[in-house]
């Protein structure tokens, strides 16, 4: 008898793991990402008409995070510093720190090398293809022609930053993006591109006039080192159909073509 109660015993025990087990596994998600990995300061953000989702913890390791670091370059409190080799944007501040933000280099951010001013911001800008982007890849950008307005389909993201020379559109952009495996990484187009979370944080700090300056690669290696000045690899633009973007009525995050409203772009 007493072997039996031991087995029933057993059975139970082994039923309430297996129930607290079950129960482990059925963890809420929000936006996909489990609760318990959401990434402070990369949750959930109500933003007006739009609901950005978490960013998962996958892209968010080491310096894909934002953070606010002790800085080592010779600019000035209030410069944007965008440095492509590194994949790195930092803000200036006070007191010898910097806020840091991890960046995607398109084809336009590699070719960026003199000082701009960001003269013009937009909240959830939207974008259209330019007569030389239509007449160089018309397959790629013919779709998009009559343009894309702004959500969170839209290859701007949340948040776009125009920067100019001595009053004129250089059409370098900084802006926000959908594309989360692209951070720390470089492409075949596009301008410089950021986390939607982190742009948003970004924007609210960077009044118009703001002075935006490009590290060379020699400065690259010499403020962040070898290994992070040389950090990412060469993604490969990747098409869409028209009617994910078209017909989404911007239900989801994907992107369609990373760009901007006169600089290059590609589909995603």
């Amino acid at each position: 008898m007493q072997q039996f109660l031991d087995r029933v015993r057993g059975v139970l025990a082994l039923g309430a793991l297996a129930l607290v087990s079950a129960c482990a596994q059925q963890e809420d998600l929000i936006g996909g990402v489990p609760v318990s990995e959401i990434v402070d300061g990369y949750g959930v953000i109500d933003d007006g008409d739009y609901v950005l989702p978490p960013i998962p913890a996958q892209f968010l390791s080491d310096v894909n995070r934002r953070a606010v670091v002790e800085y080592n370059g010779p600019e000035a409190p209030g410069t944007i510093v965008v440095d492509p080799h590194a994949k790195l944007l930092y803000f200036v501040e006070e007191d010898g720190l910097a806020r840091r933000y991890a960046i995607a280099v398109g084809a336009q951010g590699l070719r960026m090398s003199r000082p701009s001013t960001v003269q013009l911001k937009r909240e959830w800008p939207s974008w259209t293809p330019t007569a030389n982007m239509l007449r160089r890849e018309p397959e790629v950008y013919g779709p998009f022609a009559a343009g894309i307005e702004g959500g969170l389909a839209n290859p701007l993201g949340s948040r776009a930053l125009y920067l100019f020379q001595n009053g004129r559109d250089t059409h370098f952009r900084i802006h926000g993006t959908n594309d989360l495996p692209s951070i720390g990484n470089s492409g075949s187009a596009g301008c410089i591109r950021m986390f939607n979370h982190d742009i948003i944080d970004l924007y609210d700090r960077v009044p118009n006039g703001t002075r935006v300056v490009v590290r060379t690669k020699e400065a690259s290696i010499e403020l962040e080192g070898e290994e992070l000045a040389n950090r990412g690899v060469f993604l490969p633009p990747n098409i869409i159909d028209p009617e994910v973007i078209y017909g989404s009525d911007d239900s989801d995050g994907d992107e369609a073509a990373d760009g901007d409203e006169d600089g290059d772009a590609e589909a995603a």
